[in-house]
């Protein structure tokens, strides 16, 4: 089948060598997002599933918007038989899911109905499910809310990090994208409404997002910062013995069952341990790191700096 190729993020890379290298299917086009700008010097820089393409003479388009006319003819002078998307950035309109001839497939990094929308990865992690996957499912013009053709499940790792978890998802997607494509080739692919009183949305997640609050259970915190490494990343802000406020980055931790009287409240600052209250329990920080500063053990910066408080955000 002729395939058109739609996605942006480091994610689909997989999904986009399988393809390349399908013996069954012929890829016509990718379509990414536009070069940008990147990094404190405002490096140009291209989006991974362009970068993976290098020295492949597959055509390459990168609208600003796929929406715009001139965007959906490029697409549909390519004659897919099928879209794929996965990880894009933007919403397809109908005049680009009108295109192919059987079918426009996305491949969304969750068991869908939970977990519609941008960051489904790190959802799955801070709401404490034991399971997560991919689903390929026919794109309508709803957030995520198109018939699956089938779903692959993994198990969420005790110590899962939003990084391992990504990795993890896009290493089974080339499988599931090749049993769908399978499956319509054959005209046996089921379309399952999904049942939208069991959906979950996850919203996009910003910088701000990163910073912990403190008023949250201990558990739910020590989820989020996993969820959240590497992306957006988390951190809270301290004040050292001189009454400087520091951005202090937070990579593992642990829940302890110290508690103390007020979420917040540094509990133990000295030795080996750098642990804080929350609602319930206590987390000790054990890999943390200063902004601008190397990444250590909380017992090794210790012994070179003194965090005197947690600083809420209210304050």
């Amino acid at each position: 089948m002729r395939i058109v190729f739609i996605g942006t993020g480091e994610i689909g890379v997989p999904v986009l060598r399988f393809l390349q290298t399908s013996a069954l299917h012929d890829l016509v086009g990718v379509v990414t997002q536009p070069d940008k700008a990147v990094g404190r010097d405002q490096r140009i820089e291209a989006p991974p599933i362009k970068a993976a393409l290098t020295g492949d003479s597959v055509p390459i388009f990168q609208p600003e918007r796929i929406k715009h006319a001139d965007a959906v003819a490029q697409v549909a002078a390519l004659g897919p038989d099928v879209i794929v998307v996965m990880a894009y950035g933007q919403i397809l309109p109908s005049a680009v899911l009108d295109i192919p001839r059987i079918a426009c497939l996305n491949l969304h990094a969750s068991l869908l109905p939970q977990h519609r929308g941008a960051a489904p990865i790190q959802a799955a992690i801070v709401a404490g499910d034991r399971k997560t996957g991919i689903t390929v499912m026919y794109m309508n013009e709803g957030l995520d809310t198109g018939d699956i053709l089938l779903q692959r499940a993994i198990e969420i790792t005790a110590d899962e990090t939003g990084g391992s978890l990504h990795d993890r998802i896009g290493e089974i997607a080339p499988g599931a994208l090749g049993d769908a494509l399978d499956q319509l080739e054959r005209g046996v692919a089921p379309k399952m409404p999904q049942n939208d009183r069991l959906a979950m949305y996850a919203p996009k997640l910003t910088r701000k997002d990163g910073r912990i609050d403190w008023s949250e259970p201990a558990a739910l915190i020590e989820r989020k910062i996993r969820a959240f490494n590497p992306w957006p990343g988390s951190f809270t802000i301290v004040r050292d013995d001189k009454g400087r406020e520091l951005k202090l980055k937070i990579f593992r931790t642990r829940v302890v069952e110290t508690a103390g009287k007020t979420p917040g409240e540094l509990i133990r600052s000295s030795g080996d341990e750098l642990i804080v209250a929350a609602s319930e329990g206590a987390v000790a920080l054990d890999e943390v790191q200063f902004e601008g500063k190397r990444r250590m053990s909380a017992a090794r910066l210790l012994r070179g700096h003194t965090v005197a408080a947690v600083v809420s955000p209210s304050s």
